[in-house]
């Protein structure tokens, strides 16, 4: 019987063990900032909607944008500006991404995630297309 004891009490402590290692590893990666998702707002009605994620890729940022539902047009401008949405936002862009088409949009950029999410503003927006630079459709500050 002791023996029977003793057996349960180690798998009782291995099992614990076990459970609380897993526990950990959520906290520990979104407290780091190894990913964050801006929402996109749609900008004067255009009705265009979105998040882009940024994922950290040690000094550079992944940057993942998804439309939500059809896309304004074909292929859509994307940057990084300066600044936050609205008239706050430098209309001169800082990260040139490529262009949105079929309602997604991939690349690194030559800036950390802990970077673009400190002390200075940044926001991600969208523009009409290659020949309408000065509508903007949707817009996401970065925190």
């Amino acid at each position: 019987m002791r023996k029977f004891s003793l057996l349960i009490t180690i798998l009782a402590l291995g099992l614990a063990v076990f459970a609380l290692a897993g526990c950990g590893s959520d906290d520990d990666d979104e407290a780091s900032g190894d990913e964050v998702t801006v929402e996109l707002s749609e900008v004067d009605g255009s009705g265009q909607t979105g998040t882009a994620t940024l994922t950290s890729e040690g000094e550079m940022a992944l940057v993942s944008i998804q439309i939500d539902g059809d896309p304004v047009s074909e292929s859509q401008p994307a940057h990084i500006h300066e600044g936050s949405c609205g008239d706050e936002l430098n209309p001169e862009p800082l990260y040139g991404l490529p262009n949105v088409a079929d309602g997604s949009s991939e690349a690194s950029v030559e800036a950390s995630v802990d970077t673009l999410t400190g002390d200075d503003d940044y926001a991600i927006n969208l523009h009409m297309s290659d020949d309408d630079l000065e509508t903007y459709t949707s817009c996401g500050n970065i925190d």
